[in-house]
């Protein structure tokens, strides 16, 4: 029932889908990592117990999370043999150092270190055990580093020679790792992490103040992460914007895909904010745009020509539709995260940061944003990066394994029944473990710091030790 499908095309429908799954659980203990580090120093400097139960709450959550993210991460390696085993092949001498340099400084830092944070607080002193949660944290961000050098090398290839074989040679491992995308691709995906975490940290804060329970916690860690964002967020926009001239510069297929430029623009080129690109008329059909903005944007001249995919032959043309789209709800969900944070800010201004209902509500809306912001970012880059593997180099077509298509169909579908229930159980008791903030954590309310967290009492409580005063 498969042989009429394509197999390059099943192969890259599921290395899509086992990386969005993937991509999710990194992009959250990137994060989270640094949350719990910034929470155990805050315990130590200010000996206040609500960051160490803040942070005792969020490591289960990390623990689940980071077992999740290696799961799935040895899934995708899993591919690079069956499916792609000629850009394995190709690749390889470039590829595989880096995957191995992830593995030894970076997971081993962050596996070695983990049991510690998770277990070790009262069998090795809290100077030693603060020392771990900051390696775990430190770990995560030098396997991003690993990561993202990979992939950046995908995107913008550099400091290597080809073979009599056509395999790809290293001759300068400077220039492999830090390619001209590297630096712009890891501060953009290191930021959107945080962002991530922080939208997560400030969803589930709003929730229980939404709930009155468990003011003292859910404030402060509703505070912590509207503060995050009202300072990452016009950080990520202008790294983006940095990263987007960087790709004009070494991928404009992908920019041009991003804009919806089918043709080119000699005086100037509009920026399109909604539309329907239509592949065949070569145009986006109900164009809602500001004239010449895009070339503002992108060349900061109202009147500098842009070029259009009429400059690209059609069979090295990236998807423009997903590309188009994807590329949107990115940024509009990056502006939705800038608007939070503005409005945090105000509220905070105004002392109705934790009385503020609407801002609660938006907040818990805004909670899963983060990930939706990741998955279209991805899609907007790999999808972008079509019709190569290796861009300009190695084609897609010619890195897929010799499989056919029912076989690539098959594994396709049992992936997404496992992915389904196994990420779908594991996530399913994160939410769980996000709704049960513990009461008992408010127990010293009333004993006076409570002005200084900013926040009142919950009423209940407040209720039981006026009634117990007055007892008195």
């Amino acid at each position: 029932m498969f042989e009429h499908l394509d197999a390059t095309v099943l192969a890259r429908m599921q290395f899509a889908f086992t990386v969005s799954f993937h991509i999710i659980f990194p992009a959250f203990s990137i994060g989270l990592a640094s949350y719990l580090a910034v929470l155990e120093g805050l315990y130590l400097w200010t000996k206040k117990p609500v960051y160490l139960e803040l942070f005792d709450f969020w490591k289960t959550i990390f623990a689940v999370a980071f077992g999740m993210g290696v799961v799935s991460g040895i899934v995708m390696a899993y591919q690079f043999g069956t499916n792609w085993s000629v850009f394995s092949d190709k690749a390889g001498p470039v590829i595989g150092p880096l995957m191995g340099y992830e593995v030894l400084s970076a997971f081993f830092l962050e596996a070695g270190f983990l049991g510690v944070m998770l277990f070790g607080r009262k069998r090795v002193g809290p100077g030693l055990h603060f020392f771990a949660t900051l390696m775990v944290a430190f770990g995560t961000l030098i396997s991003a580093t690993w990561i993202l050098a990979t992939n950046s090398w995908m995107q913008t290839p550099a400091g290597f020679a080809m073979n009599d074989k056509g395999q790809f040679i290293p001759v300068d491992w400077w220039q492999v790792i830090f390619n001209p995308s590297f630096p712009y691709r890891f501060v953009h995906m290191v930021l959107a992490a945080y962002l991530t975490t922080a939208l997560v940290v400030g969803g589930v804060g709003a929730y229980h103040l939404l709930r009155r329970t468990a003011p003292l916690r859910a404030g402060t860690m509703f505070s912590m992460a509207m503060g995050m964002i009202a300072v990452v967020a016009p950080l990520q926009i202008l790294a983006g914007d940095q990263h987007g001239l960087n790709t004009l510069e070494h991928q404009p297929a992908k920019v041009m895909a991003m804009e919806g430029h089918f043709q080119s623009h000699p005086d100037g080129a509009p920026l399109i904010l909604f539309g329907i690109p239509n592949t065949q008329e070569k145009r986006v059909d109900y164009a809602i745009e500001i004239p010449k903005a895009s070339s503002l944007i992108l060349k900061h001249d109202l009147n500098a020509p842009l070029a259009g995919l009429d400059t690209i032959p059609e069979d090295k043309q990236p998807p423009v539709e997903i590309i188009f789209w994807s590329f949107r709800i990115m940024v509009g969900l990056g502006f939705a995260m800038l608007a939070l944070g503005i409005w945090s800010l105000y509220s905070r201004w105004h002392g109705t940061l934790y009385q503020s209902s609407w801002l609660h509500r938006f907040a818990l809306a805004m909670g899963p944003a983060g990930f939706v912001a990741v998955l279209a970012g991805w899609v907007t880059t790999e999808v972008g990066r079509q019709p190569y593997t290796v861009y300009g180099h190695l084609l897609t077509a010619e890195s897929r394994s010799a499989i056919a298509a029912p076989a690539v169909a098959t594994s396709l579908l049992a992936f997404v029944v496992v992915y389904f229930l196994v990420f779908g159980a594991g996530t399913f008791y994160i939410l769980r473990l996000m709704k049960r903030l513990p009461r008992d954590a408010d127990a010293h309310l009333g004993d006076g710091p409570i002005r200084s967290a900013g926040i009142t009492p919950a009423p209940h409580l407040a209720a039981q030790h006026g009634g117990a005063h007055h007892g008195a």
